[in-house]
């Protein structure tokens, strides 16, 4: 048997592997114009990602996709129901969630069934299919113990299997998400009415019906960014699929679990999250014994990388999972700077400020932030004095190598 992967809005055989066999992974094409040349998007020129993607079965015969990428303690991405395993690896708005963890981490993910590159000739997308998957990945990949971390939709789920298997989940995160998805005669109406659209916009070539989820996800994002959500959305699986996933969530209430979870909890949340409100998180938080809450200055379910919100979450969730990693000896992490980032630092150290760096180097002010909350979090830094110690490391690095080992051009 074989089903079919959406590339670029058409579709292509996808013959069935054996389970656990590896799949070289590939860059995807670029998605073809839909007529209206907005924005130009292109596979990034540093080739294939290095990620490893293979394939299981869970318990009902479903074969599902999940990927590795990283060194360092196992993390396990439990995410939203929108992903394509290698797509997302093109994407703006989800490749540095995978770079950025797998810096310390070993990162899985999994496309969840009738989604990317998992099967999605599916009948059952019940919230125990949802848990079984987890359970099938998991055991596939060989992880005994490992950090579980839940996005958007996938909380409820990470939250079931954590309760389910305490001996597996060393540590619990919980990020944009809700314990719960009572559909009541209000919210009935509206889910109603996302499901119409959904039904019959969700494939034509124009994203305007689209755009409606999409903004709602990620109301900060570039125009291009978004048209990369866009085309995700249409590329991830079918309408159908879509609005079965989508009744599959209905009812789902994973509260009465909290209160005996017995496990080290992290709850993040963008305080201005249109789609998990703030208020749900700290119920979490409060719900779950010796969880601590850690608020995000953002409006996006799903952070961007230039947004200050971005570096403080990937902070978090590394210190969490790898402590050892989130305060990194300071000259080999100088060393890790990009050739931009150690520009932007030695224009610091003479004593610019933003607006000069980004007038010297070319660049927007907003640019020369997102690269020094990069140095940042590469160096361990946070709080007021990160600037003055990201200074000084960059400075003992010259006084040991000098400006020619450095990097560093004058």
């Amino acid at each position: 048997m074989s089903r079919s992967v959406a590339i670029g809005g058409r579709c292509r055989p996808h013959h069935r592997r054996r389970p656990g066999r590896l799949l070289p992974s590939q860059g995807e094409k670029t998605l073809p114009s839909n007529g209206r040349p907005r924005y130009r998007r292109e596979v990034p020129a540093a080739g294939p990602p290095p990620q490893q993607v293979r394939f299981c079965r869970s318990h009902d015969g479903v074969r599902i996709a999940y990927a590795r990428y990283g060194e360092g303690p196992p993390l396990v991405i439990n995410s939203c129901w929108l992903s394509h395993l290698q797509y997302d690896w093109q994407s703006p708005v989800w490749r540095h969630f995978v770079e950025g963890l797998g810096r310390s981490t070993t990162t899985l993910r999994y496309d969840e069934r009738g989604f990317g590159l998992s099967d999605w000739d599916v009948a059952d997308f019940s919230f125990g299919a949802r848990i079984a998957d987890l359970e099938a990945v998991v055991d596939d990949a060989g992880f005994d113990r490992f950090t579980l971390l839940g996005m958007a939709q996938g909380g409820p789920v990470a939250i079931a299997y954590a309760a389910r298997h305490p001996e597996r989940v060393e540590r619990l995160i919980l990020s944009s998400c809700s314990p719960a998805t009572i559909v009541d005669e209000q919210d009935a109406e509206m889910e109603e009415a996302f499901i119409h659209l959904i039904r019959v916009g969700w494939a034509r070539p124009e994203s305007e019906f689209r755009r409606v989820f999409t903004s709602l996800m990620i109301p900060g994002a570039t125009p291009e960014q978004m048209a990369w959500v866009d085309d995700l959305l249409k590329m991830a699986t079918s309408a159908d699929n879509c609005i079965a996933a989508r009744r599959g969530r209905y009812d789902i209430d994973v509260r009465p679990l909290l209160g005996d979870l017995d496990v080290p909890t992290l709850v993040i949340q963008s305080r201005g999250d249109r789609l998990t409100d703030f208020d749900e998180a700290r119920e979490l938080a409060a719900s779950i014994p010796g969880a601590r809450l850690v608020p995000l200055e953002s409006e996006n379910h799903i952070l961007l990388a230039e947004e200050p919100a971005w570096p403080v979450f990937l902070r978090e969730v590394t210190g969490f999972v790898a402590p050892s990693a989130a305060r990194p000896d300071a000259a080999d992490a100088v060393r890790t700077l990009t050739a931009r980032e150690r520009a932007v630092l030695a224009r610091a150290a003479a004593g610019d400020d933003n607006d000069a760096i980004a007038a010297a180097l070319t660049l927007s002010p907003r640019t020369v932030e997102r690269h020094l909350q990069n140095v940042y979090l590469k160096l361990g830094l946070s709080g007021r004095a990160a600037r003055a110690g990201a200074v000084a490391a960059l400075m003992d690095d010259l006084r040991v190598r000098g400006p020619a080992g450095s990097g560093i051009g004058y």
